[in-house]
């Protein structure tokens, strides 16, 4: 049993127990220690594509639902580690779920190894990721979202969801607000700054732990401008997790997994509301 409270207006669920039932992950994305087993062991195709974005290439690990005709699309973006097993492993989840799921690298342009596993190298991702300006990362979101779009028989309209960096990168990029842009999920990424958030058009889900005040100083301004402007941006505050609660599910005596285990349906809800499905 879950217990939801109020506090300035964003909904804080408590922690439940972590579900007994095994088989409940292989209905949520993996944690990091889950992923390489993830990637590898799934039945479902997946392949990585490059297309150009600007003046430049980029790369994205891209995995299909067993139902491609009228699927929704869906564009993860990594946390800041880069490109991993564990957002490839994200990617697989919502391909399980029946998105057309796309996990861009966002420093495919840069020099960052990557192990023989699939891991980008910490240290060189630390050195190079703030080069990535949101403007460049708002040209790769739409033009995967819209390379994702016009497979055959996709639906007419891309969705987002990041965790972390990802996070604050997904919420930007519905400032920019893309025709093609037509849902947002955020996992624990800061807020645009109030004024910015005129321009957002696309619905937005907030997936947020409690223990993250960084990040979380920064929801109740959005939500107050949001509202006002009469834009959706729904907000869940799970109580006990913290920062990054998807990727380390093991951690907080079980508040983490609990909190996925609440998140994961709602992400998978919102895209399927909210995104429209005929081409």
């Amino acid at each position: 049993m879950r217990t939801i409270r109020i506090v300035l207006g964003v909904v804080v669920i408590a922690a439940a127990a972590p579900a007994a039932d095994p088989l409940l992950a292989q209905t949520l994305p993996p944690s990091g220690a889950e992923a390489n087993d993830r990637v590898v062991g799934s039945p479902r195709q997946a392949e990585w594509v490059t297309i150009a974005v600007g003046g430049d290439s980029a790369r994205a690990w891209v995995v299909y639902p067993e139902q491609r005709e009228s699927a929704q699309v869906v564009v993860a973006v990594h946390d800041n580690r880069g490109m991993s097993n564990w957002i490839r492993g994200v990617a697989d989840q919502l391909a399980a779920d029946g998105f057309i799921a796309i996990a861009p690298d966002f420093l495919s342009a840069l020099p960052v190894p990557r192990s023989a596993d699939g891991e980008s190298d910490p240290d060189s991702v630390r050195a190079v990721i703030g080069q990535v300006g949101q403007a460049a990362r708002d040209r790769y979101l739409q033009a995967f979202g819209e390379w994702g779009i016009g497979q055959s028989g996709a639906a007419q309209q891309y969705g987002i969801v990041g965790f972390c960096w990802g996070g604050s990168t997904v919420f930007a990029h519905a400032v920019a607000a893309p025709p093609s842009l037509g849902a947002v999920v955020v996992f624990y990424g800061g807020s645009p700054a109030p004024e910015q958030l005129a321009s957002v058009r696309a619905p937005i889900l907030g997936l947020y732990g409690a223990d993250d005040a960084r990040v979380n100083a920064t929801v109740p301004p959005a939500k107050a401008a949001l509202d006002a402007a009469g834009r959706t941006f729904e907000t869940h505050t799970f109580e006990g997790a913290g920062h990054g609660f998807t990727r380390s599910q093991e951690a907080r005596d079980g508040a983490n997994r609990a909190a996925i285990e609440q998140a994961w349906p709602l992400t998978v809800q919102w895209f399927r509301q909210h995104l429209r499905s005929q081409p």
